[in-house]
């Protein structure tokens, strides 16, 4: 079940800027790999990157990284081209890479609005440029898992309007660009988490947390769940890993909300 057995995974956005908990990115290669993949990983820091490739080599598993602008269309196809070269074929690829930044559109600058832009969802648009003509190809074609958020669904408590734009884009891009391709056996979906603990999120906290209390801020945040806990990073990894893999064949354009339920209910009572 969910055999990755020598597929060859790009994927960005893996990196882990310690190793106290599990970034999105780091668990999905993890995971990829502990079900036979070949990982090959772009990331901003490759400090970071080097980390998960570590921790995945440290269970036997194949990763390589690179350094990766992913803003930059000379750097995703040097990620690729690199990849392609070292395997010779891309049969999966993930998009972790996101940031937030607060504002709405009266408050946020245009340099952070073009920031969110390209980071968020420029970065998809490059690899999937880079990418798809490789797994058309392909007598295997290829599956492309993208990673959104419920922001591009609903309002969830912060101003982040970029972050929320960028991230609905991503799943209508996903959508549309699957129709394009379900006939040359290239499947593109898209995961989208809602509240995650990873360490980012602690992160979040010790930048945001009303007068520092960053224990009550996630704990606040937990309260938001019907569930009544954030996600981990493993929740979004699972399905990823479903997505990818040849049982989830005949699902293409779709997107699977991971969100303990936030996007079903009108808030707890």
């Amino acid at each position: 079940m969910l055999d990755l057995q020598n597929k060859v995974v790009l994927i960005t956005g893996l990196g882990q800027t310690s190793d106290e908990g599990w970034g999105i990115g780091a668990a999905i290669a993890t995971l990829f790999a502990r079900q036979g993949a070949i990982i090959y990983g772009g990331n901003r820091s490759l400090a970071s990157a080097t980390r998960t490739q570590a921790r995945i080599q440290n269970e036997g598993g194949i990763c390589d990284v690179q350094e990766t602008d992913v803003t930059s269309a000379a750097s995703v196809q040097g990620l690729v081209d690199s990849c392609m070269a070292r395997h010779g074929r891309i049969d999966i690829l993930v998009n972790n890479v996101g940031r937030s930044e607060p504002g709405c559109p009266a408050t946020m600058s245009e340099e952070t609005w073009d920031s969110q832009m390209d980071i968020n969802l420029k970065s998809v648009y490059l690899t999937c440029h880079a990418v798809l003509s490789i797994m058309e190809r392909q007598e295997t074609g290829g599956a492309v898992v993208n990673i959104a958020s419920i922001a591009g669904l609903r309002y969830i408590g912060k101003p982040q309007v970029a972050y929320s734009a960028t991230k609905a884009a991503i799943m209508q891009f996903t959508k549309a660009t699957a129709v394009v391709y379900a006939g040359k056996g290239v499947r593109l979906n898209t995961v989208v988490p809602g509240l995650i603990a990873t360490p980012y999120t602690k992160a979040l906290a010790t930048r945001y947390a009303p007068g520092g209390d960053e224990q009550a801020y996630m704990e606040m945040r937990d309260a938001q769940v019907p569930t009544g806990r954030m996600g981990d990073a493993w929740d979004v990894a699972h399905t990823a890993l479903f997505l990818a893999a040849n049982e989830s064949r005949y699902i293409t354009g779709q997107e699977i909300v991971v969100d303990g339920g936030i996007t079903s209910s009108t808030g707890r009572v």
